[in-house]
């Protein structure tokens, strides 16, 4: 297998430290909102790589981290926490939101096929490993004192900017616009690895540590909980590419100087998803979540099958019209596969290898997911038993998690159901049309007594951009 690392700008032959096995860190969401799916993109892909490391025959333990405190608004170590600030807008405590998207982050990801991580570890769980990392770089020279904060010496290292090429002065100041320099630092570069109450008296969290009663920067979070569960050599670190500077930067000077050698072999970054007026965010636009994707009638499955026709090192742009045109293809792919009979059996051992082959190497050319869903379309078309093709499809699905066969075994169930006699159809599509009028004029309460009434009868209403549809039974 190959694949992409950020750290040499090039594709490398993966090889793990330990033969066999595979240590796997993602960075996880700040709990502060609903992840959009923009975010989700990210993890999607990350569960895809870790999925096909599995199949591939590797022992893989993925680790996740979830930020709880310590994310501020702005990755220069200003402005105020992103977790309070969300519960501020709730008027919630801090770790009630936290609790709350938490939980809806998971849920998403189960409607995406998106398996938990082996080890989902808190921020506020591991303060202890916090402050005995803090304390190292401090011993080592790499920490100082200011300002009541404890801050890491970026000026110690011969090499800080290690994903780009940019000079110093490009990336000064945190890569953000607008954004105040504080005065406590000795260089521009450097960051803050734990915060006092002597900078944010208004911090819900707090806690004990040599240097005051305060709570961690954003950054030094990660290293320590990876560390924790992984040990000081780390295959792989997974993240969108906005994390690259400073969060994924600042993470390998601490943890380099911390441990004294290389920390991670390989780095894999995914692109943006975008809309077609720039970057998808929490702030602009229509806040686009998986259930904003369902409410309007969208198959999460759908979202994950327009995913993967974009390799993830390409910035995808997310439209409408887009994702119509993948659940077309999705719907006509789960029909195709709900068509074979797996009564018709055969062996046609050298082209189900074949096939199997084709699979692998498309994954092992830097995990390109277009080339995989290519390749189940090579399915449909070869000289195979029906009964294989299922097989394969199966056996693919391990990887991709589209839910195939669950989908095309759905299918087949409804449409073997009996049909509706003519006036029950005709019954069924005036009552559709009559909701249809009712929630034009926002008669919403006739609009749900409609749908009770549909649901009585057996129906099941799918609203879609395209209009209402229903299956019977």
């Amino acid at each position: 297998m190959k694949l992409y690392n950020s750290l040499s700008h090039e594709k490398e032959e993966f090889i793990p430290h330990t033969p066999g096995k595979v240590s796997m860190y993602t960075c996880g969401p700040t709990v502060y909102h609903f992840a959009h799916i923009g975010n989700l993109r990210s993890y999607i892909m990350e569960d895809v790589l870790e999925k096909y490391l599995r199949y591939d025959g590797y022992d893989v333990k993925r680790v996740m981290n979830i930020t709880d405190v310590g994310h501020l608004t702005s990755d220069a170590d200003t402005g105020e926490d992103k977790m309070l600030k969300g519960a501020r807008r709730e008027k919630k405590t801090v770790m009630e939101i936290a609790k709350f998207y938490t939980d809806a982050f998971f849920a998403d990801c189960e409607k995406l096929n998106i398996k938990r991580p082996d080890v989902v570890e808190p921020a506020t769980n591991c303060i202890a490993e916090f402050i005995t990392m803090v304390q190292g770089l401090l011993d080592g020279g790499y920490a100082y004192l200011a300002g009541g904060n404890v801050y890491f010496d970026t000026s110690k290292l011969s090499e800080y900017y290690v994903f780009n090429n940019f000079e110093a002065e490009d990336l000064a100041v945190g890569v953000r616009d607008g954004v105040e320099e504080d005065g406590n630092k000795k260089n521009k570069t450097d960051f803050v690895l734990w915060f006092t109450k002597s900078k944010f008296d208004d911090q819900e969290l707090k806690w004990d540590s040599p240097w005051g009663v305060g709570y961690p920067g954003w950054h030094i979070e990660c290293s320590a909980i990876s560390m924790k569960h992984l040990g000081e050599y780390l295959d792989i670190h997974c993240g969108g590419i906005d994390n690259a500077f400073p969060h994924h930067t600042n993470e390998i000077a601490q943890s380099e100087a911390f441990i004294g050698h290389p920390w991670c072999k390989y780095w894999f970054h995914i692109l943006h998803l975008n809309t077609n007026s720039g970057k998808m965010s929490k702030s602009a636009g229509e806040f686009l979540t998986v259930s904003l994707l369902e409410e309007k009638g969208y198959d999460p499955m759908v979202y994950r099958f327009f995913c993967m026709q974009s390799h993830y090192r390409k910035v995808l742009v997310f439209s409408w019209d887009a994702l119509d045109n993948a659940a077309a293809a999705y719907g006509k792919l789960v029909a195709k596969i709900a068509a074979l009979d797996p009564a018709k059996t055969g062996e046609n051992a050298d082209g189900v290898a074949a096939l199997k082959a084709s699979f692998k190497a498309a994954l092992d050319n830097d995990l390109n997911t277009s080339l995989a869903v290519t390749a189940l379309y090579d399915v449909l078309k070869a000289p195979i038993s029906d009964a294989e093709k299922l097989s394969l499809f199966a056996d693919f699905d391990r990887v991709l998690s589209l839910n195939l066969i669950g989908a095309a075994e759905k299918l087949r169930e409804e449409n073997a159901a009996p049909a509706a006699d003519g006036e029950t159809v005709a019954k069924i599509e005036a009552l559709i049309a009559e909701r249809l009028e009712a929630k034009k004029a926002k008669n919403y309460a006739r609009a749900d007594e409609i749908r009770a009434e549909l649901t009585a009868m057996g129906v099941t209403l799918k609203d879609t951009p395209e209009g209402t549809t229903y299956t019977i039974g």
